[in-house]
């Protein structure tokens, strides 16, 4: 290697520890400031969401909507210190506001379906048509809900199973909200001969003994309709919807035993058959042949 191309490498080499001296010498404290700026961001932000949903907790504001306004004061207090950080290096945000625009008008047209559900989400956290633990059917599922995203609604049913519901797909739809628990019915049929009073006191009785059955709104028992083989007695009651299946089977137990102890018959299909012989036909005449 000769003397000429050592120098020209060493010459390189000292430009670059030059540039990259001048370089931390010109913008170490923007470097250094902008990090301390994004780190107390983060630092308030987490504050700022903490602090918001502590103090929604005492009002006893509605889970879903103070998660919501907790989660945009945290990312309110991001985007400012990230507008600050960006300040430290002279860049102004007015170029990006523009591309980002640019970039949200181009993208709503490849997602559209996306963007509706976020339309749709906040939409229900306005208006709360529910709210985290109601129970709610819709789009032909039916749970609690565990958690409302502007993207979807999380319901969770008896056996642990997560549903997950695209929020556009209940906003225009009927949605039934019973709270936190589920309405449940059955129907025991009795005989005529019996006395369906006596029935009814039965299975209020056995309804108001059960733990799992909610007495306030108490239940309701009483002649549902006239069959063919015997009177049917219908009863609805209020269960806790992560326990309705469990319960609904308890009762029917329950209410099976109880109306044969008190001695109430439960009949068996029945139906009538009646054989009508239909007499011989007497002969009109007799032709002779002569």
């Amino acid at each position: 290697m000769s003397e000429e191309n050592v120098q020209n490498g060493l010459s390189t080499i000292q430009q670059l520890i030059n540039t990259v001296m001048e370089f931390f010498v010109n913008y170490s404290f923007q470097v250094l400031g902008a990090i301390i700026v994004l780190i107390i961001g983060m630092v308030a932000g987490n504050w700022v969401n903490k602090t918001l949903l502590r103090m929604f907790e005492k009002k006893k504001m509605d889970v879903t909507l103070a998660r919501f306004i907790a989660s945009i004061g945290r990312i309110s207090v991001l985007v400012f210190a990230f507008i600050i950080a960006l300040g430290k290096f002279g860049i102004t945000i007015a170029p990006f506001i523009a591309a980002l625009s640019a970039m949200a008008f181009g993208a709503s047209i490849a997602i559209q379906g996306p963007l509706s559900n976020y339309g749709a989400g906040l939409s229900i956290i306005l208006s709360r048509p529910f709210i985290v633990g109601d129970t709610i059917s819709v789009a032909g599922m039916s749970g609690v809900v565990q958690e409302v995203k502007l993207a979807c609604t999380v319901l969770v049913d008896e056996d642990g199973v997560k549903i997950t519901i695209p929020n556009k797909q209940i906003v225009g739809e009927i949605v039934q909200n019973s709270r936190a628990n589920k309405a449940a019915e059955g129907v025991i049929g009795i005989s005529y001969s019996d006395d369906p009073a006596k029935a009814v006191s039965v299975i209020q009785k056995t309804l108001g003994q059960l733990p799992g059955v909610i007495q306030n709104p108490a239940p309701q028992v009483g002649v549902q309709a006239f069959a063919d083989s015997s009177v049917n007695m219908g009863f609805r009651y209020w269960v806790s919807t992560v326990k309705y299946f469990q319960t609904v089977y308890a009762v029917n137990l329950a209410v099976y035993k109880a109306i044969q102890q008190a001695g109430i018959s439960i009949p068996f299909p029945q139906r009538e058959v009646r054989v009508v012989s239909q007499p011989e036909k007497a002969k009109e005449g007799t032709m002779s042949v002569s």
